[in-house]
């Protein structure tokens, strides 16, 4: 349950991935307590669908929504820009969209895509927001991370998944890259009055591997039938953004509102510095 005094009135939170799952759930309760979404989504139906259950569920806010392939370089810059042009202050940033396929693709950028989608649209979108989170300090940076990155390891000489490509071992991987990545985003964003930390859902029944192709999004709905529900794996979102507990901690790691310790790789301050110069080259960007 989420705690009477918390509050976000006149907070503005940007959140990717709020269509269905944990992103949806953690919008209606978000805006619920007062917030402002700003939705990032693909799919227009899906899209216009949710802008509608947030006006339902909190009318008179004026949430909003972006559509982009957070997949791909140019529209990750895209809906970055647009976005900081159109709000003034940003409070929260909710990186949370994800996916696993079965299947090895590549981009137009040359990117794997679950590298690119789950990695590169955190790193590029929050680049393109920074200046809005620092000029609305206090703000926070959530990340969406996960469990599957226990075991996983980073060969910086393929970091697109060239060799031996494998769903799930690749998307343990970009898990990995997420909690590296807040790291290394807590470190460089230090006095500046934001947080960023990310969070294990749990193992949820959303839409999540319905797109991984093949068997295994068969195994994969089977193994659901299992899972914990969205409310619940949107729980240390919500509690992220809003908990006055959570106001001064950053760098950390958390499950079910508890800081956890993640694997022995994910805590390599070496790695997490290189791959930001390694994510900085591919996403064209300098000075950060």
């Amino acid at each position: 349950m989420i705690p009477t005094h918390w509050t976000m009135h006149g907070k503005v939170i940007v959140i990717t991935g709020a269509t269905s799952g944990i992103g949806q759930v953690a919008a209606e309760r978000l805006a619920a307590m007062g917030a402002r979404l700003v939705l990032v989504a693909r799919d227009e139906a899906r899209g216009e669908a949710a802008l509608t259950r947030l006006a339902e569920r909190a009318p008179g806010l004026a949430h909003t929504i972006h559509y982009a392939d957070l997949s791909r370089l140019a529209e990750m810059k895209r809906v970055a820009a647009e976005i900081a042009a159109a709000e003034p202050r940003i409070d929260v940033l909710t990186n949370n969209a994800g996916a696993l396929f079965n299947s090895r693709h590549l981009t137009e950028d040359g990117l794997e895509r679950t590298f690119a989608l789950n990695h590169m649209a955190y790193f590029v979108l929050t680049h393109g927001l920074r200046e809005r989170l620092i000029a609305s300090a206090p703000a926070r940076v959530i990340n969406t991370a996960s469990g599957a990155h226990r075991g996983a390891t980073l060969d910086f000489r393929d970091l697109q998944s060239a060799a031996g490509y494998r769903g799930f071992k690749v998307y343990g991987r970009s898990k990995l890259c997420n909690i590296l990545y807040t790291r290394e985003l807590a470190h460089r964003l230090a006095g500046t009055g934001i947080t960023a930390n990310c969070l294990h859902p749990g193992f949820v029944a959303t839409r999540f591997g319905d797109e991984s192709g093949r068997v295994f999004s068969h195994v994969i709905r089977i193994a659901k039938l299992f899972a914990i529900s969205p409310e619940k794996g949107a729980d240390t979102i919500v509690h992220l953004a809003a908990s006055p507990e959570v106001a001064d901690i950053s760098g950390g790691y958390f499950y079910q509102r508890r800081p956890a310790t993640p694997s022995d790789e994910a805590r390599d301050d070496d790695a997490a510095r290189r791959l930001w110069l390694e994510s900085t080259r591919l996403a064209g960007i300098e000075g950060w």
